[in-house]
């Protein structure tokens, strides 16, 4: 098994990267049949990496989600499927553009972390556990394509100012943002109670959550501005960026840098 689970996982790497490189080939120089292939390839190493995810939950013997590897695997599988329900909603190719390359650098970071399957910690074996960590996972995903979708507003916008993409791209991003902090809250109100049960205290101060609650703020923040007259396009677009920044560091920074009540997360 663990080894059908690793050729599905680098399978799965090895098609975004090709798929990633054909995306921006195709836009760079306008190949409808590279473009096609981009998308084909984004559909196939979706369908590998939950291959590779059904896989380990079936030999973990519970949902794949207690680590950091198998978080940083959903994560950029989160992403996959973002991209796969846009481009189908929205049938607008440079979707993947933004998408492609944020699946590829998760599931690469995942790549380098330890997969092993360890029996689940006593805090992780409570009704909770996938609700919770689940709608980390989107939450995280919606970031990340809204923070990517602020970078390539912000190419187009200096190449072109008046370019038509940008309002899509500046509104999309803001409903990407929006859908992620409602499913933020859930993690944090789910985590609340989850902690009072495990721990015997709603909220104790551990790193992840502190981060988790910094991260709450800035996106708090950032739908504040976004309704006020003159908060939309470029500032939202580098506010967005910036954003992402807390997102990345409460994913991978505090689990390197700090211990906690999540340290096994």
């Amino acid at each position: 098994m663990k080894m059908a689970m690793d050729i599905l996982f680098f399978s799965s790497i090895a098609v975004y990267f090709l798929a990633t490189v054909s995306q921006f080939a195709g836009a760079m120089f306008k190949k409808t049949g590279l473009l096609k292939a981009a998308w084909y390839g984004s559909l196939l190493g979706f369908v590998l990496l939950t291959a590779s995810i059904i896989c380990r939950g079936v030999a973990a013997g519970y949902v794949p989600l207690a680590n950091q590897f198998e978080f940083a695997a959903a994560f950029g599988w989160g992403i996959g499927l973002l991209n796969i329900l846009l481009r189908v909603r929205l049938k607008e190719e440079w979707i993947s553009t933004v998408s492609l390359p944020a699946v590829f650098l998760v599931i690469s970071y995942a790549a380098l972390l330890p997969r092993d399957i360890n029996e689940l910690m006593p805090a992780l074996r409570s009704a909770w556990f996938s609700f919770h960590i689940g709608a980390a996972v989107l939450s995280y995903a919606s970031f990340a394509v809204a923070g990517g979708m602020g970078v390539k507003y912000l190419v187009r916008a200096k190449k072109n100012p008046e370019d038509s993409q940008l309002e899509a791209l500046d509104y999309i991003s803001y409903r990407l943002v929006a859908f992620g902090f409602l499913m933020l809250t859930v993690v944090i109100l789910t985590g609340c109670v989850w902690a009072e049960q495990a721990w015997s205290s709603f909220w104790s101060w551990d790193p992840k959550e502190t981060w988790a609650l910094i991260t709450w703020i800035i996106y708090a923040i950032y739908l504040h501005q976004r309704m006020r007259k003159g908060w939309q396009g470029k500032r939202m677009a580098i506010f967005a960026i910036i954003a992402l920044v807390s997102v990345i560091f409460t994913f991978v920074g505090v689990n390197t840098l700090m211990s906690g009540l999540h340290s096994y997360a």
